[in-house]
């Protein structure tokens, strides 16, 4: 490797760790959520800070490709709000449902990954009036 080459190298971990450093407790889960999967739901905010700041450091580009990803916190929404009951995937990961009353609230497109729809339906103004009412059962 260059000189030049290693710079960047260098240059773009130093960056990593820093944003690392800054992101608030909310983004560090949803980020670490795409590497580690729902482990994240049972660890402490340190280990979630550590395990940030080494998945920043060893793999520099994808942190800060996903830390500019606002589909990552959507996602992480989406999947904390079925982590909790208050929506469903269904068995064959076609729809959401509410999971008081199995309504189904949408869709999942062919070929899309049921969070990833998820989350860009949550910018509908259908999704972003659902994504308020989950967000207040999240927080209640």
């Amino acid at each position: 490797m260059k000189i030049k080459e290693q710079i960047e190298v260098l240059e773009m971990e130093a960056d990593a760790i820093i944003l690392a450093r800054q992101i608030d407790i909310d983004m560090a889960e949803a980020i670490m959520r795409v590497e580690k999967g729902s482990e994240v739901s049972n660890m402490s905010s340190k280990e979630l800070k550590r395990d940030l700041l080494l998945f920043a450091r060893n793999n520099p580009a994808l942190f800060l490709e996903l830390a500019a990803d606002d589909n990552v916190q959507l996602r992480n929404f989406g999947i904390k709000a079925v982590e909790e009951g208050i929506i469903k995937l269904s068995s064959d990961q076609r729809n959401f449902l509410w999971g008081s009353t199995d309504r189904k609230i949408m869709t999942v497109p062919f070929d899309e990954h049921p969070y990833t729809a998820l989350a860009h339906w949550f910018k509908t103004d259908e999704g972003m009036e659902i994504y308020a009412n989950i967000e207040k059962r999240l927080n209640a």
